[in-house]
């Protein structure tokens, strides 16, 4: 069933300029080679840097699997399934576009595990869910579930933030995201940017600007590197690292999941707890 005009899910933030600055990269993340190569050092890496990087971690029929669930979301196959964001630019676009053109406006998928059994076997693979314990100490509970697309030419930034930021979780929760690339990733479309180690300098006030973000001048943008993965390949981060990706300038697709875990012990806090610290629009500081 076709989800209907007054129930479309557009992006409330449109592209907007940004200091070129923000995403020079000083080097690019290296990584391990598939799930199997995972040992308790790079547990040690991970607590040190707030990331980890494992090339061809799926394999390509499980990222076309992915990308068929996505596509079938997308064009309105799953009944029930109200979790497409398109770009904002695609408002009068959307009228207009086969089934074809109309993934290449859609700017995230949320909410999508229990809908589509492609997408929960991804969530649920048992080789991630190893690492995911190794990672947080105890039994991972999933969390939040995404797909990130940055249409081709269109796609706009996500300026730098925590994820811990968007979530009602308590401070010093080990928050891991998982984030799978499905096309190739590269600085020209978008690929993650992080700066290694900030997840140690704790949480910083997030503003309202081009989203909700860390204000740019307090980038550590001397610290910068790049993330590119090929299809399959994956970054684990942590939910306070300091992470973003440019604008696509790209003619070429850049679609990825997203999945966020946090130990299955932990509970929730009101909203208003969480923005005390985060700040719903800075917090006793300017940007």
């Amino acid at each position: 069933m076709a989800q209907v005009a007054e129930e479309l899910w557009f992006d409330q933030y449109g592209p907007a300029a940004y200091p070129p600055e923000l995403y020079q990269y000083r080097g690019v993340a290296e990584g391990i080679e598939g799930f199997a190569a995972f040992t308790d050092e790079h547990v040690a890496f991970f607590r040190e840097h707030g990331y980890l990087v494992i090339h061809h971690a799926f394999t390509q029929d499980e990222v076309q699997a992915a990308l068929n669930g996505l596509l079938d979301l997308i064009d309105g196959k799953v009944p029930g399934f109200r979790g497409v964001q398109f770009e904002a630019k695609a408002r009068e676009l959307l009228p207009t576009l086969s089934p074809e053109q109309k993934q290449d406006v859609v700017r995230k998928l949320q909410g999508y595990v229990d809908y589509e059994p492609r997408l929960k076997a991804i969530a649920e693979h048992a080789e991630l869910l190893r690492i995911l314990t190794k990672l947080i100490g105890e039994r991972p509970a999933l969390f939040a579930n995404q797909a990130m697309l940055k249409p081709p030419l269109i796609g706009r930034e996500k300026p730098w933030h925590q994820d811990h930021a968007f979530f009602d979780l308590p401070l010093g929760t080990q928050i891991v995201g998982v984030w799978i690339a499905l096309d190739e990733a590269t600085p020209e479309n978008g690929c993650m940017h992080i700066i290694p180690g900030s997840h140690r300098e704790g949480p910083v006030v997030h503003f309202k600007r081009r989203d909700w973000q860390i204000c740019d001048t307090w980038v550590a943008t001397d610290r910068i590197i790049a993330v590119p993965l090929e299809p399959g390949g994956c970054l684990f981060f942590d939910g306070l690292l300091h992470h973003g990706t440019p604008a696509s300038r790209s003619p070429k697709r850049r679609r990825a999941l997203q999945l966020h875990y946090i130990p299955a012990s932990v509970g929730r806090i009101p909203k208003e707890e969480r923005l005390a610290i985060f700040g719903p629009e800075g917090k006793d500081v300017e940007c």
